[in-house]
């Protein structure tokens, strides 16, 4: 499959915007997360999804105020295609997540998560916002993920 100069560049943009947002998660507690989702947007995993922007705030805000965590979102065999027009995007990728409570130096373990992620963009005036992201667990172990509707971990 050979790949055109106009999809390469829409892979580097939405890449860099994968490792920008996964970044913030990772170093400032996705303070700035939902600023990465359109207000409508689905954030779908295998134990909750949450509807809209503001309810994703809200799973952040939740996820700082439990207190000190270490984690890191590692973004590997990350492909992005046109979704039928040149505003749509669809990328598929794998996420590696090591996580623990508590701060730094921690021990170290394999991943608590790989999932494979669908993520649907559309392209707006303020750059590309997610409109879509899943989460589909492909290996788990170890420290549960962080998420309210288990029961706090």
């Amino acid at each position: 499959m050979q790949i055109d100069k106009d999809r390469l560049e829409l892979s580097q943009q939405l890449h860099a915007l994968v490792i920008d947002y996964w970044h913030d998660v990772d170093t400032n507690w996705g303070r700035n997360a939902p600023d990465y989702y359109t207000e409508d947007a689905t954030f779908s995993g295998s134990a909750a999804t949450y509807e809209g922007r503001e309810t994703i705030r809200s799973f952040y805000k939740w996820r700082e105020d439990r207190g000190a965590r270490t984690v890191v979102h590692s973004v590997q065999n990350f492909q992005a295609m046109f979704d039928g027009s040149p505003d749509r995007a669809l990328c598929h990728w794998v996420l590696m997540l090591y996580a623990a409570d508590g701060t730094p130096v921690l021990p170290t373990h394999p991943p608590i998560q790989i999932a494979y992620m669908t993520d649907r963009l559309i392209k707006t005036p303020q750059g590309w916002k997610v409109t879509y992201r899943r989460f589909e667990p492909w290996f788990e172990g170890g420290t549960p993920p962080t998420n309210p509707k288990l029961g706090g971990n």
